[in-house]
């Protein structure tokens, strides 16, 4: 349970990819749109090693600067996952079935960096965890993240991302072989993006 939980946290093409040191780091910094509150869809797709289909999910997200990742997977099955930089709480409907604690897991708060960082464009914060190689064609942007530390490296085998205002497709590769993509849509900011039950639960 511990370790399905774990992952499915993580479980939040242009031109060529090329090594350019920390300066594109810096552009892509410049062109990322980084609000309070971002709130939109997501479509998910997970490859398992030795499934011939990929296992796919779609719902909402919203992240809320210091307070946290909301994941509302509604299809297949409605499943919240509540992320703060403390713990990971899943629920179904009012019921909890599921937490895990940073003091408790210590992988819960580096997949919660990971996962904040990921979803809020903090490419500043990545390269403290990730050497990045990365390409600039316009308003767009790719960016190849490899992890440097040991114990990261045990959990991810790389990520990929794609966007241009905003982060809008995610590609982890797990060191299991596994890998899920993720791309967002209809994106929305501000207060106005949250739906009534999403800002109870910040």
């Amino acid at each position: 349970m511990k370790r399905a939980l774990l992952l499915s946290a993580l479980a939040l093409v242009g031109p060529s990819l090329a090594a350019q040191g920390t300066d594109n780091v810096e552009r892509i910094r410049a062109l990322l749109v980084r609000p309070d509150i971002l709130c939109g869809q997501f479509a998910q797709a997970k490859v398992l090693v030795g499934l011939q289909r990929p296992v796919k999910s779609s719902g909402r997200f919203c992240v809320v600067v210091d307070k946290g990742i909301l994941w509302r997977t509604l299809r297949p099955f409605p499943t919240t996952l509540r992320l703060t930089r403390d713990d990971i709480v899943e629920s179904r409907g009012e019921e909890t079935t599921a937490r895990l604690s940073a003091r408790q897991e210590p992988a819960v708060r580096m997949i919660n960096d990971l996962l904040f960082s990921l979803l809020a464009g903090d490419m500043q914060r990545l390269t403290g965890s990730f050497d990045i190689t990365s390409a600039i064609d316009g308003k767009s942007w790719q960016a190849r993240l490899a992890p440097r530390e040991g114990g990261m490296q045990r959990v991810i085998g790389g990520i990929d991302l794609t966007g241009g205002e905003f982060v809008n497709h995610i590609v982890i590769r797990e060191a299991s072989g596994d890998r899920t993509e993720i791309t967002f849509s209809a994106i929305a900011t501000g207060k106005g993006a949250m739906q009534a039950d999403e800002a109870r639960q910040f």
